[in-house]
């Protein structure tokens, strides 16, 4: 919060306190009320940055127990939908989901994290929650990762969805037929179910639970109850799976 907002923030909450125990104040008053105050803050300007410091850490609090309700309350479209690729550890003891979008570039760069997270620890169960929000190219890798999925299977999303985190080209109709044919899928198969009404139900389900959740930027992982929007280090990550198992 800047000085020109909580100053007059600070006025209006040292106005009704003063009005509850005394005469209103004349307009001679009340300029040389405002003068001390402000001679006050130029003298001690520690006192508004506690004040903020405390106002930020309540909002970044109200944040954290809000993300909180919203795990819980869909809590079942996060963990169960049965329309998302699941990896890692399906009967791991902690859950991470994310939503990302394959032309994101802090998506990108938490792949290999999540994939080094994944590796240092086998307990840990993955969802990948499609949620192509960065225009055309996104939306057309989203339905083919999601085509490849419902045609060929967990293993070949898999691979599919590894090499687009890689993949820093035009994302293409043309681009993705070479790439199922480099990965040995059935292209012809992948590219007529990416226009079909079962992808575009998943990906339609998957923005309806991001709305829901507030969720506006990728990525955002929910881990268990805990909801973090944005780039995370693996260390941090780890850290967090590890106090949710002591809890």
């Amino acid at each position: 919060m800047s000085l020109r907002f909580a100053l007059p923030l600070l006025f209006a909450l040292s106005a009704p306190a003063i009005a509850q125990d005394a005469e209103p104040m004349t307009d001679a008053q009340r300029t040389a009320f405002r003068a001390e105050v402000r001679a006050y803050l130029l003298e001690n300007p520690e006192v508004l940055q506690e004040a903020i410091s405390v106002l930020q850490m309540r909002e970044q609090q109200a944040q954290v127990t809000n993300d909180q309700q919203l795990a819980v309350a869909y809590a079942d479209d996060l963990f169960n939908d049965r329309h998302s690729y699941v990896g890692g550890n399906p009967a791991g003891d902690i859950t991470i989901v994310e939503f990302m979008d394959y032309r994101c570039g802090y998506c990108k760069r938490a792949y290999p994290e999540i994939e080094t997270l994944l590796g240092a620890d086998a307990n840990i169960r993955f969802i990948v929650k499609e949620y192509p929000i960065l225009g055309e190219q996104s939306v057309l890798a989203s339905r083919f990762a999601v085509a490849t999925l419902m045609v060929a299977g967990d293993e070949a999303y898999k691979s599919v969805h590894d090499t687009l985190m890689e993949f820093n080209g035009d994302i293409t109709e043309v681009s993705m037929t070479r790439l199922a044919e480099i990965l040995e899928l059935d292209a012809q198969a992948i590219i007529a179910q990416m226009d079909s009404d079962a992808v575009t139900a998943v990906i339609a389900a998957n923005r309806q639970l991001g709305q829901q959740m507030q969720i506006t930027g990728t990525p955002t992982f929910v881990i268990e109850d805990q909801m973090l929007r944005g780039y995370v280090p693996v260390d941090a990550m780890a850290a967090i799976v590890a106090e949710l198992r002591e809890d």
